[in-house]
């Protein structure tokens, strides 16, 4: 190969490699698309939620309180040593004839040390402990709140950003139609059988449902981006939606449901903690009139010499040991409303377990009821299909051997086009209307 040759196959070959690169670099998208089935998306979802990463931080304060209330019932103790210098100016005193001289200055050293125990205070350290586990199960309930609160959000943003795809579909498909049709009205008006208005109404049709994609396009954008924020995937990630077939469900009867809910919701095990933490803070605050026993130890290093460990004879070492028992009598009058208060509390978490109740089964019922009429809704939009499709056939027919009008045409056209878009919305909406009333039961993580 001559040198001229071998030099033009080095710059097309750099030529190449630079359309490539630069392919790479303006279309990074393309490297990002993603198909997402829905259990993918729950996954990500659930792994990525910041919400259930705060939800475990309360837990652990729960627990951390827990272990608060397990500490106060060890042993307090304290240590302490201090430093005096006396001056004494005037160090002379006379009794008549006698007379005691004291020196000038003087050193002190003082050391304590003590440790206390309570043995008994009406059991107020084994009801905080139990408070505390209570309140902690109750923290871990919230948690589960939050799971099924952040999964129903996934799966909702799953089905919407599936019925904008699958109405995209619907568009692309029709204007693969409407433009055939345009083709067609353009040769029969060029052969005299329809007029110019005809050829019109079709690419007006066209322009409509061009409008309808670039709305529908600007909602896929703003859904994908949420989408990719709760998964945890990059801004540009451009997501797919995998088949969904949950509209061919069938639906059990509502006690079914209202029975899981009453089962599985924790709404209602927190209910029951609460009342248990309510009963133990009534026993915690009637043992306000509980007297109670403490055990306590003491030492003391009490010096006077210049140097703080002087020689034996410069120091004392009193030890003391002790049994404290005290009641605080004025509790029996001064508590009683304590007690009604805390009574009062426990009242109100009966009188919200009741609230809740009412307003699960009022949720549950209407979730069932949209998702029964939602699967109603497929089956009569499945006949309006059928209807809709033979109706465009029969016009088609007409159309072509010059029987029926380009408005009806365009019209038979424009009833299947809303047919197909409305039975895909159906069943996305049958999907989600599904997830709803498996949340209603506290069985959507389950």
């Amino acid at each position: 190969m001559k040198p001229l040759q071998i030099k033009k196959a080095f710059k097309a070959a750099g030529s190449i490699a630079m359309l490539l690169l630069a392919l790479l670099v303006t279309n990074p998208a393309a490297a990002q698309d993603r198909t997402l089935t829905l259990d993918e998306a729950l996954k990500l979802g659930l792994e990525n939620s910041k919400v259930l990463k705060l939800s475990q931080s309360r837990i652990d304060q729960a627990v951390s309180q827990y272990q608060q209330a397990k500490d106060r019932s060890l042993p307090t103790g304290k240590a302490s040593f201090g430093y005096n210098r006396a001056q004494i100016p005037a160090n002379k005193l006379n009794f008549g004839e006698e007379s005691i001289n004291l020196p000038t200055s003087a050193n002190a050293y003082l050391g304590t040390l003590s440790l206390n125990q309570v043995i008994w205070e009406g059991n107020k350290l084994k009801y905080a402990r139990e408070s505390t586990t209570l309140l902690t199960e109750v923290a871990r309930l919230d948690a589960v709140n939050d799971k099924d609160q952040i999964a129903y959000s996934i799966i909702n943003a799953y089905y919407n950003l599936y019925k904008v795809l699958q109405s995209k579909k619907v568009v692309q498909q029709n204007l693969v139609t409407i433009d055939a049709q345009i083709k067609q009205s353009q040769r029969f008006f060029d052969q005299g059988l329809v007029t110019k208005n005809d050829v019109l109404r079709f690419q007006l049709q066209r322009s409509n449902i061009e409008l309808n994609g670039i709305d529908l396009e600007n909602n896929r954008r703003i859904i994908n981006y949420n989408m990719n924020i709760l998964l945890g995937l990059p801004e540009s990630t451009e997501l797919t939606i995998a088949q969904i077939t949950e509209a061919d469900r069938t639906a059990l009867p509502l006690t079914a449901y209202l029975d899981s809910a009453m089962a599985n919701r924790p709404e209602f095990k927190q209910n029951d903690l609460r009342t248990q933490v309510a009963d133990i803070n009534i026993k915690s605050i009637k043992a306000n009139t509980s007297p109670t026993l403490s055990a306590s130890g003491s030492a003391y290093y009490v010096g006077v010499a210049a140097n703080p460990l002087p020689k034996s004879g410069n120091y004392i070492t009193p030890i003391s040991v002790g049994v404290t028992l005290g009641w605080d009598f004025g509790s029996l009058w001064t508590n009683k409303n304590k007690v009604k208060e805390a009574k009062l509390q426990r009242e109100e978490v009966i009188i919200n377990r009741g609230i809740t109740t009412d307003n699960i089964k009022n949720e549950v019922n209407q979730s069932y009821q949209n998702y029964k009429a939602a699967l109603d809704k497929i089956n009569l939009l499945q006949t309006s299909i059928n209807q809709a499709q033979e109706n465009n056939r029969i016009l088609e027919s007409k159309y072509k051997s010059n029987i029926s009008s380009a408005t009806d045409r365009a019209d038979a056209q424009t009833l299947l086009y809303q047919a197909e878009i409305n039975l895909e919305l159906a069943k996305a909406d049958a999907g989600l209307a599904y997830y709803t009333l498996i949340k209603s039961t506290g069985k959507i993580n389950k």
